[in-house]
């Protein structure tokens, strides 16, 4: 009997590959869902004693305040993301495809926020913060986590550009296409599978972010990370463990989103040289 061609074969392992790793990353999170709906569970027993919709119930109530801190989570990652993307940009754009006096130093520096311990650089801007009115605001939120961001935002568009044909922009320039609209039309399109993956990480940065809100946030600010730490030290297993599986629920929608807009073959239009 004759064996499977490579064809039959590639489709049923590439199947089994995305299953395995599908259950490896929703298994973990099994236990916290029959936490969220459980009542009563005391130990030994194996499954609760009986369930409950209270977890659920919690997630709409405006009393919790969980509405409207998934709408502030939500308005702040997307703002972080636009914003890493916008500035790293231009500095993916210098460190990827020029050679310079101090390039690395530039690049050592625009890495510092992330190698320097976040905790001693925020309470060094706290002061900085509180002096120009922007603590316990919005804004400075946003800003704040623009630090952690912008570095690997940069680092993925440097990568990008590494790799970058700067002939497509010079034809469109000899067709008669001015800066803006070579931006607009010829280097954001190729760089798009890039700058996709640069809103991805500072969306999940900014999303995940927990010490810089609360402390340039100064409890004013309200997000997910708060709630949810605040559920933990109350010992609300049940409520904990909803806002936990609330928290975890975008990040996962859009990596899996990012992974099939990748798949599809934008991804392949530029890759990631070497810096």
């Amino acid at each position: 009997m004759a064996s499977p061609s490579p064809v039959t074969r590639r489709p049923f392992g590439r199947n089994v590959t995305a299953t395995v790793l599908l259950a490896g990353v929703l298994l973990p999170l099994l236990p916290l869902l029959i936490w969220a709906f459980s009542g009563q569970w005391r130990y030994p027993a194996v499954l609760p004693q009986h369930a409950s919709a209270r977890g659920l119930r919690l997630l709409s109530d405006p009393r919790s305040q969980i509405p409207q801190a998934l709408l502030t989570s939500t308005a702040i990652a997307v703002a972080v993301a636009a914003g890493a993307c916008l500035i790293g940009f231009p500095a993916g754009r210098a460190i990827g495809l020029y050679r310079f006096r101090g390039r690395r130093l530039v690049q050592f520096l625009l890495l510092a926020p992330v190698i320097v311990p976040g905790l001693a650089v925020t309470l060094g801007l706290q002061v900085f913060f509180i002096r120009y009115g922007l603590a316990d605001t919005l804004t400075g939120v946003v800003l704040v986590q623009l630090m952690p961001s912008v570095p690997y935002a940069a680092t993925v568009l440097a990568g990008a550009f590494a790799n970058y044909d700067l002939a497509y922009e010079r034809q469109a320039r000899a067709l008669g296409a001015g800066p803006l609209r070579v931006m607009m039309f010829v280097t954001v399109p190729l760089l798009r599978p890039a700058l996709l993956v640069s809103a991805l990480f500072a969306f999940l940065i900014s999303w995940s972010e927990y010490v810089l809100t609360l402390l340039i946030g100064g409890g004013q600010t309200t997000t997910l990370p708060l709630l949810l730490f605040a559920a933990i030290s109350s010992s609300d297993t049940t409520a904990a463990a909803a806002l936990a599986l609330l928290f975890i629920a975008p990040p996962l929608l859009l990596v899996a989103a990012a992974s099939h807009v990748l798949s599809a073959g934008t991804g392949a239009v530029i890759g990631f040289g070497r810096l």
